[in-house]
């Protein structure tokens, strides 16, 4: 199976199901559109306590545990 082509809920489900009985919530949209980015923030409680994990989104629309590499200058040359 390609992991990129999850879907946000299969992401969260395969980090959080075996806490996901107490439910899960999202508690952080953030969708900044000029900037190309966009991430969610969802919490569940766990017998410690409260557990949040931060999903982003990459350019290829898969969604990750871990934020897409910022686009650096580079110089080409022709």
């Amino acid at each position: 199976m390609n992991r990129a082509k999850n879907s946000l809920r299969e992401i969260v489900e395969h980090w959080l199901a075996p806490h996901s009985a107490n439910g899960l919530r999202v508690t952080e949209f953030r969708n900044r559109r000029s900037k190309h980015e966009c991430h969610v923030c969802v919490e569940t409680l766990t017998a410690a306590g409260p557990v949040a994990l931060f999903f982003f989104r990459h350019q290829d629309g898969a969604w990750r545990i871990f934020p897409p590499s910022r686009e650096r200058p580079a110089m080409r040359a022709a």
